[in-house]
């Protein structure tokens, strides 16, 4: 059976792309998005934020903390994978009573060194390795098509240098809703963007081989997942997928040897 191909990223790239402006960018918007995640927090645990009361509007948020729309959702959704807060379309977000810290939780405190950010990797190998191999099976085309958009979407990002988290998560996450088992789906929007290590460790501007070819090659991987998964083969869905997490655990622990 023939392989589906899905467009590729450019081949050429042009030249005079400033080599700072970028890295800071994204460090700049990674610790406003910490700050944001932060306050609120600290607001909802203390009780000054009281649960089922409705949090300001991304409008309020972005004035009170001098940030972008994008911080503020980036936040938002940190904030919903620590089931801090829910969001009611067209009503708005509105706070949760926290946990109990006898319950399972990954949060904030789970991602301090990069062997922390390698644990949950080992994690994921074993639920989305399953994930794809289901996915093979059972997936519409439907998911298919979102999947291909999401890749697309991701491409895009790397051509206009802007940030591929989102996408990257959505893409995982399709895989996991086209299991038809929702648990895999609830687990990994539970887990949120934080399973994707660049958020926590700066893995692509640091990679030997420069952020764009990176970011090349993770999308590369994805596209081996999704011509697996599209042509129906399992064992080489459950493959790719176990290559490209592997891939990322390999990435991070040489970092990590490095330190």
């Amino acid at each position: 059976m023939n392989l589906v191909q899905t467009p590729t990223l450019m081949n050429q790239i042009s030249n005079g792309v400033p080599a700072m402006a970028e890295p800071t960018r994204m460090r700049r918007a990674r610790g406003l998005v910490n700050t944001v995640v932060e306050n609120l927090s600290n607001r909802i645990r203390n009780g000054e934020i009281k649960p089922a009361t409705k949090l300001p509007t991304e409008s309020e948020i972005m004035l009170q903390f001098d940030v972008s729309r994008t911080v503020v959702r980036e936040a938002i959704s940190h904030l919903q994978a620590n089931r801090l807060v829910e969001t009611r379309h067209g009503i708005g977000t509105f706070a949760l009573s926290p946990q109990e810290n006898a319950n399972f939780q990954i949060s904030n405190v789970d991602f301090e060194t990069v062997a922390d950010v390698i644990a949950l990797l080992e994690l994921r190998i074993s639920l989305e390795t399953e994930a794809a191999g289901l996915a093979a099976q059972r997936r519409s085309p439907e998911h298919l098509k979102t999947m291909q958009n999401l890749l697309h979407d991701f491409e895009t990002a790397v051509q206009n240098e802007a940030n591929t988290v989102p996408s990257d998560f959505a893409f995982h996450l399709e895989v996991a809703k086209a299991t038809g088992n929702r648990h895999f789906a609830d687990l990994m929007t539970y887990l949120g963007t934080m399973v994707i290590p660049r958020t926590r460790v700066n893995t692509d501007n640091n990679a030997p081989e420069g952020r764009l070819s990176y970011l090349k090659r993770v999308h590369g991987e994805h596209e081996t997942i999704y011509n697996a998964i599209h042509n129906q083969d399992a064992d080489a869905a459950r493959a790719a997928m176990r290559t490209h997490l592997s891939n990322s655990k390999d990435r991070l622990r040489k970092a990590q040897s490095e330190l």
